[in-house]
């Protein structure tokens, strides 16, 4: 099994391994904060039995030596108890993290110098040191071992790539009116959560449909105090309008009951209940009423029926499957939460081509649930290394028996098949456009005339209007597609620039960028620089690519020449052609004259793309930045005033125009704000 690593044993106050607060072992020698109690280990998991002057009479018997010859000397003084381990190399970069149930055992296998396969003979000869903990049980190896490989992401090991939280519904609990919401992250507002799902799609969809069957509010408190007529949501019914009173208090909390019903698996009591209302309806002749059931009835069933496969015997499960073809692996897994299915999302870690299926699953399944809630079942598409102890830590974790199990006959097992056709067609798919991408890349290499394909190309484009919530943005492609955690915005901040000035923006743009770059990673040229990013992806450009024409370019090269990297970056500028159409474009590359592409040629539709994404995100980025500016409250600028205080003035005169107008007197007269606070307001707005 592999998992996360992080730094020396003993340095987590400041090497961030926050994780390891049971850890019981540490390596002498290694600091500890002042303030940082030290956890003494129990008889049966004895810390690393180092004093510090052996230790470091240990270190100088390894100093010099590296691969088997290092692991030699730091196994000999290892007990014979759990825990977790990480090879080092020379640069001080973490090759590989480990756990083990005997790490003496282990760590001398490494000595031995016979391995199994290429991957971990090389590791073992970049190793230059290993660090330990001791852990009190194998099982708190696993899940610290898990925590370290997120953390700190070593070559060696299986990744999880991506680590976004699930979206969740939660129907509030602390207000009179509850609302139905989308929620992702910690769970500090009370009220009942119900997820998880796929994807922020898959909840906007089902709340759409949830509004349409139980016309519960989606506003904000804020609005709903605020609100003295039904909004367009009441009109258009998919709101009972609770904050004008429309509805009755009691008859709103039964529409809340349902959808709790509903979300919690009791479905078919909550049709059955709306059905007979309809049908009561229809008898007494109140055909209105009668429709507003009926468009409920469609609005459930509409949900069900997006939900594809609903198992009649799975109460709650994760269905996990694994598919490898061409060194690549694809992970789908599906949620299942009170009968219904909340979607699934396909997994693509990144390992080495020569690691088993099961031995990626198994790690993944570690990493996976690190920081995430876990069902009481857990469905494979096949047996893992150490199955019952991932259950036991997967138990350990969620505070509840979790059971991990590989289905063989039944409705399980067509479940974890499903799981599996569909990480096979989602392998096949990235397959072929990492394929395509590929010829992309080299035609696009060979059409700008570049020594090989690119592995990074950024995209810069400006948005404002009139000069006004100026941004900049950044996307990044590589050859696997868009690297959305990549992706930049700039705010433009210079008080120089005139309003409108594309050339000012995207020179103050450049500088920002490429300043940093340099700060933060050594030149392109420099050993490991190029791997700076996440995964190993390179944190220096190939090329970057301008939305714009020569005047644009000569601001460019002239920024990149300042900074002392005009030649490690090609810079290409893409401008617009006659009439602003797709498929005049014209390039400019320095040392040869602009010029155009076929309008059929593959190059050029790929460069729109790139150039279509970067307006895409760069609008985008605009649009955000001026919607917060219009909801903008001048008593967010005054020091002291917090959401409480702000409330309660905003509630008191009603504006903050009214705010702006009353005098210290009146100030003091809201609760919460005394007569220091009341002349800081008074004077924020009164400044001569």
């Amino acid at each position: 099994m592999s998992s996360t690593p992080p730094s020396p044993p003993r340095t987590r106050a400041t090497r961030g391994v926050e994780a390891a607060d049971d850890v019981a072992g540490y390596l002498p020698g290694d600091e500890v904060e002042d303030d940082e109690a030290v956890v003494d280990a129990p008889e049966e998991a004895p810390a690393v039995a180092f004093t510090a002057i052996e230790w470091e009479a240990y270190k100088g018997d390894a100093a010099g030596k590296a691969g088997t010859d290092v692991i030699h000397v730091l196994a000999k003084r290892l007990p014979n108890a759990p825990g977790v381990y990480r090879m080092i190399n020379a640069a001080g970069d973490v090759l590989y993290v480990g756990k083990a149930r005997s790490l003496k055992k282990r760590v001398t296998q490494y000595a031995q110098g016979r391995f199994h396969t290429n991957r971990i003979g090389r590791m073992v000869r970049e190793t230059a040191t290993m660090e330990f903990v001791v852990t009190r049980t194998e099982t708190e190896a696993l899940l610290l071992e898990a925590n370290l490989i997120k953390r700190l992401r070593p070559r060696f090991n299986v990744l999880l790539r991506d680590d976004k939280s699930f979206p969740y519904i939660v129907l509030t609990g602390d207000h009179p009116s509850p609302g139905i919401f989308k929620h992702r992250g910690a769970r500090s507002r009370k009220g009942d959560y119900f997820g998880p799902f796929a994807s922020a799609g898959a909840v906007g969809r089902t709340i759409n449909a949830l509004q349409r069957a139980f016309l519960l509010r989606t506003c904000t408190d804020s609005v709903f105090e605020s609100r003295t007529r039904p909004c367009l949501l009441y009109q258009i019914k998919r709101c009972s309008a609770p904050c004008t009173g429309e509805i009755a208090p009691a008859d709103y909390d039964r529409l809340v009951g349902e959808a709790k019903d509903f979300l919690s698996g009791r479905s078919h009591k909550v049709k059955g209940e709306i059905s007979a209302a309809m049908q009561r309806a229809s008898e007494n002749l109140d055909f209105e009423q009668a429709a507003v059931y009926r468009d409920r009835l469609a609005a459930l069933s509409h949900v069900q029926a997006h939900q594809g496969i609903n198992p009649q015997s799975v109460e709650e499960a994760d269905v996990f499957a694994i598919h490898m073809e061409g060194g690549q692996s694809c992970i789908q897994v599906f949620f299942f939460r009170t009968g219904q299915n909340w979607g699934n999302r396909a997994y693509f870690p990144k390992a080495d081509a020569s690691i088993e299926p099961a031995e990626i699953l198994g790690s993944f399944l570690a990493q996976f649930y690190d920081d995430k809630p876990c069902p009481r079942l857990v469905l494979l598409s096949e047996a893992v290394e150490e199955q019952e102890l991932l259950a036991e830590a997967l138990s350990t974790r969620a505070g509840q028996r979790v059971a991990v199990s590989v289905p063989r006959r039944g409705e399980k097992k067509d479940l974890a098949d499903h799981a599996l056709q569909n990480a096979r067609e989602a392998l096949g798919r990235r397959l072929a456009e990492t394929s395509t991408q590929a010829r992309l890349l080299a035609g696009f290499a060979e059409t700008f005339g570049l020594a090989a394909a690119p592995t990074r190309i950024e995209v810069y484009d400006n948005s404002h209007i009139m000069g006004t919530n100026a941004v900049g943005a950044m996307i990044v492609a590589g050859p696997e597609g868009f690297v959305k955690n990549q992706y930049r915005k700039f705010n433009i901040r210079s008080t120089d620039i005139t309003p409108g000035d594309d050339f000012g923006m995207m020179r103050e743009v450049m500088q920002r960028r490429f300043s940093r770059l340099v700060r933060e990673h050594a030149q392109p040229e420099d050993a490991g620089a190029a791997a700076g990013g996440d995964d190993g992806f390179p944190a220096w450009p190939d090329v970057i690519l301008i939305d714009g024409g020569q005047g644009q370019m000569s601001v460019v090269r002239a920024m990149l020449a300042e900074l002392g990297v005009a030649d490690k970056v090609v810079a290409i500028g893409v401008a617009k052609g006659q009439d602003r159409e797709a498929g005049r474009e014209r390039f400019f590359c320095e040392g040869k004259p602009s010029f155009s592409l076929p309008v059929r040629d593959p190059v050029l539709y790929f460069v729109q793309r790139l150039r279509d994404e970067a307006h895409r995100f760069a609008i985008g980025s605009h649009r955000a930045r001026r919607r917060k500016e219009m909801v903008k409250n001048p008593l967010d600028e005054i020091a002291g005033i917090g959401p409480t205080r702000k409330r309660a003035l905003l509630l008191h005169f009603g504006t903050a125009k009214a705010v702006s107008r009353a005098a210290v007197s009146d100030l003091v007269a809201v609760d919460g704000i005394s007569e220091a606070m009341a002349r800081l307001v008074y004077d924020h707005f009164h400044e001569r």
